[in-house]
């Protein structure tokens, strides 16, 4: 039997969530044990009941499933992480069993050539996920004259020109935002992901690179005020007016319900799988995906040391993932030291690290630059923030003020707009 029905299976009884979520129906299993458990996972999930080994075993008929030792081993075979790279297989096995059965339902009834191309065209254009009853349908509109509309169009930068400009970020859009080491990236993102928690949407941060503990502690600093370099020790360094803001600063981190994933080398595949747990964990909330940083994702397959082609395919799921989850995506890139070299050291698209497909498939490139990084002399607290790629209106430049040592973004009192 397949090893990958199996391992399907095996996900769905430890993670019964995947079951609302799987675009594959029990029919388009090939063994007939494995559609007709599925069956009953379909029947128990709608019943209001859990899916999971205990109540499987109260079946009535659990031997003609293999009994206990079967599902156990089903159990086995579960990789949630890796879920999605079963269902391909299982739809694709599906299919070429459906074309087969025409082809002999053609030859058997004499069809026309015309015919037989147009029954197999509809196989592979076929849509898993587009079924929805009626009665599903309503009773999601039912209480609609009594509610007040309250979706969420987009999401707040937190900046008020930002979001003036981009109209905040956008469901199934990719902002990726580059700029050079010790540019201010990661605070950035942080201040974007707060605002975006404390607007409703449910934050999650892939941070590939730095570690929960440091996150937390950047966000405990840019939200109360304090210097960085006192979080090494705040029982020592903290004044005491800093102390008693302390559990305030936490209160209002925790009303941002960000959720922080900090494992190196997360995969595409992984990030799915995680975002797709949280979105079933916090079903009233929209998910916004914050990725730190772009050539840190692995990209599960090896490509010679191909590093272009690695960010291509990187990029696009990107895209995809931005789609399918109907969510914004907001990626990190580094940008390469070409920038280093020139006289006028502001950022441009060919900046990007193998910038082509970035450029290509993100909605909107944004860039920051400080002048202060360059030329330590100027006592000068601004960050400029170039939009290069605005797929939803013009691009430009804005200026924030942005405390290093604390890492706040603020919106500078009369920040002007610079339109190229």
């Amino acid at each position: 039997m397949s090893v990958a029905e199996k391992a399907f299976l095996g996900c769905l009884i430890k993670a019964e969530y995947l079951l609302k979520d799987t675009v594959v129906q029990p029919d388009q299993l090939e063994s007939t044990r494995h559609k007709e458990l599925m069956r009953r996972m379909v029947e128990l999930n709608r019943g209001g009941k859990n899916i999971d080994l205990i109540t499987l075993t109260t079946l009535p008929d659990l031997d003609s499933f293999g009994g206990m030792s079967y599902l156990s081993n089903l159990l086995s075979f579960a990789d949630l992480e890796k879920f999605e790279s079963t269902e391909k297989p299982i739809l694709d096995l599906w299919k070429e069993r459906e074309k087969r059965n025409i082809l002999t339902i053609a030859a058997l009834n004499d069809w026309e050539i015309a015919k037989v191309i147009a029954e197999l065209d509809k196989i592979n254009q076929m849509k898993m996920v587009d079924h929805t009853s009626l009665q599903h349908a309503l009773s999601h509109i039912y209480e609609a004259p009594w509610e007040d509309q309250t979706t969420l169009k987009s999401a707040t930068t937190g900046i008020i020109k930002l979001d003036e400009v981009t109209g905040g970020f956008q469901d199934g859009e990719v902002t990726v935002l580059a700029a050079r080491p010790s540019m201010g990236k990661t605070d950035v993102m942080l201040h974007f992901a707060k605002m975006t928690g404390w607007a409703g949407y449910l934050p999650l941060v892939y941070s590939l690179e730095m570690p929960e503990r440091l996150i937390t502690t950047r966000l405990m600093a840019s939200t109360g005020g304090f210097n960085r370099a006192k979080m090494r020790d705040p029982k020592r360094m903290l004044s005491q007016s800093q102390k008693d803001k302390w559990s305030d600063v936490i209160g209002a981190l925790n009303q941002t319900h960000m959720q922080i994933f900090d494992g190196a080398g997360q995969s595409i595949a992984e990030i799915r799988a995680k975002t797709r747990k949280m979105i079933n964990q916090f079903p009233a909330k929209k998910p916004i995906l914050f990725i730190d940083y772009l050539t840190l994702i692995q990209s599960g397959q090896m490509y010679g040391g191909n590093s272009h082609l690695q960010v291509t395919v990187i990029s696009k799921s990107l895209k995809t993932m931005a789609k399918d989850f109907n969510c914004p995506v907001i990626c990190l890139a580094q940008l390469n030291r070409s920038v280093e070299s020139r006289a006028d050291k502001r950022p441009m698209m060919s900046d990007i690290r193998e910038s082509g497909s970035v450029e290509q498939d993100a909605d909107v490139i944004l860039f920051l630059y400080r002048e202060s990084y360059y030329d330590k002399e100027i006592d000068d607290h601004s960050l400029e923030i170039i939009i290069s790629k605005n797929r939803n209106g013009p691009v430009g430049s804005i200026t924030v003020n942005y405390n290093e040592h604390t890492g706040r973004i603020e919106d500078q009192k009369e920040t002007s707009l610079t339109v190229a």
